[in-house]
């Protein structure tokens, strides 16, 4: 679990820095690949955490986060895409922060706490 976790923080963050760049050094349309990117590859991170039920119990941020992206999703053809155009940038850096959270924070070792 550990593992994957450390990959889809720093797959994140690269995924963000690398489009982030592109986008402001090309003037094509490469902010809309990385809507489809980023977030692509951040919902199957979601579904690999729900399928494995890690972090997901019933009040917590990840438990929420999932139920408002999933939400998304599904009205997306009805014209949620209009608000994930503006509310997506920021999802997809509150998501990076929720994957530090979990591995540097609520995964470190009960002796690490005492330091």
């Amino acid at each position: 679990m550990k593992k994957f976790k450390l990959f889809d923080f720093y797959f994140n963050g690269a995924l963000i820095a690398v489009f982030t760049i592109l986008s402001l050094v090309k003037s094509d349309d490469t902010v809309f690949l990385a809507y489809f990117v980023v977030g692509g590859w951040q919902v199957i991170s979601m579904i690999i955490h729900i399928s494995a039920k890690w972090f997901t119990q019933k009040g917590t941020a990840r438990y929420v986060y999932n139920w408002v992206t999933f939400v998304s999703l599904i009205t997306f053809p009805l014209g949620s895409f209009w608000i994930l155009l503006f509310t997506a940038p920021f999802m997809a850096i509150y998501y990076t922060c929720q994957c530090y959270n979990e591995v540097y924070i609520k995964m470190q070792r009960p002796l690490a706490a005492l330091k």
